[in-house]
């Protein structure tokens, strides 16, 4: 649920809150966040109710109390689950971390899976599943055995379904897994966590080491820093000569990755053709373009073809 959707337990903390919000959306952050002070008051212990006053606090202008506010969210919630270490991270209070905790992204897109679909296609313009079918679909191969991750609702899998045998899909969010299902277009639809070690990823506790002969992550890798972990359970995934296409956020320059405000990791090419070299894949392909909006502007992205060779 969203943190605004998670009650105090106290009825009149929750009144309070719920009148900051209609506040902060009324464009008063200052406001709100003196009521929401007010409301933890009643529930200091409500760590859902410091990250909302945390927001307030960062919208009114006042970061330093609002890196504050997050640090209390994180003591209260040691697994993370609102993204306060990125809110911190982009207030400059600690390092990026490499990796998001899985709970937040389990969190956020559990939350996210009813309106997916129509906020990222409808309203941001979002095409990597088509420009990635169309990178795979130039190869003209069919495969046998083809692995979606973060397949999330399912967009990449009628997009490419039509030349490949079989088709599984894993995902972190189970609320996503069942939207995917919903099409009918996946053999299987599995959870996963990609920041894992492949023996601890779920990719692989059914399922045999290098069964598949395409590999995808369609929009998937910009919610995750470092890509060792990615690329290793590539490396267990793939077969001998199998394609892997996948897409990430552009960094630009230099050679690492960053996070962008709006949560979400942008990779470098040097950096990614960097982690393809040093885990033996080979570029076949590569093309940057405009991957969605985010704000009313458009986010550059690079989409990759690769192949392990044979």
């Amino acid at each position: 649920m969203q943190p605004h959707q998670l009650s105090s337990g106290d009825v009149i903390a929750d009144r309070r809150a719920d009148y900051a919000r209609m506040l902060e959306e009324g464009g008063e952050p200052e406001a709100a966040a003196e009521l929401m002070e007010q409301a933890l008051e009643l529930v200091p212990g409500w760590a859902a109710g410091w990250y909302r006053l945390a927001t307030y606090l960062e919208k009114a202008g006042r970061a330093d109390a609002a890196i504050g506010a997050y640090r209390k969210t994180l003591a209260l919630d040691p697994e993370d689950i609102f993204g306060a270490t990125l809110k911190l991270a982009l207030l400059g209070d600690a390092a990026t971390p490499d990796l998001p905790s899985s709970r937040y992204v389990e969190r956020l897109f559990d939350d996210y899976a009813d309106r997916f679909e129509s906020a990222l296609v409808e309203k941001l313009d979002y095409s990597v599943p088509q420009k990635l079918a169309a990178l795979i679909a130039s190869t003209g191969r069919r495969y046998e055995h083809a692995v979606d991750l973060g397949c999330g609702t399912g967009l990449l899998g009628p997009e490419i379904r039509g030349r490949v045998g079989r088709l599984e899909g894993f995902d972190l969010s189970q609320n996503m897994l069942a939207k995917a299902a919903d099409k009918h277009v996946y053999d299987s639809l599995v959870q996963a966590d990609l920041s894992l070690a492949p023996d601890l990823s779920g990719l692989f506790a059914d399922a045999a080491r290098h069964r598949a002969d395409l590999v995808t992550a369609a929009d998937v890798l910009m919610y995750l820093g470092n890509l060792e972990s990615v690329f290793a359970i590539i490396g267990e995934l793939a077969a001998s000569g199998a394609d892997i296409a996948f897409s990430v956020e552009d960094a630009g320059e230099g050679d690492g990755f960053h996070l962008a405000p709006s949560l979400r990791y942008a990779h470098s090419e040097t950096y990614v053709r960097m982690l393809l070299a040093r885990h033996g894949l080979e570029i076949l392909k590569t093309v940057k373009s405009v991957i969605r909006k985010d704000g009313g502007k458009p986010v550059s992205g690079i989409l990759f073809l690769t192949q392990k060779p044979a």
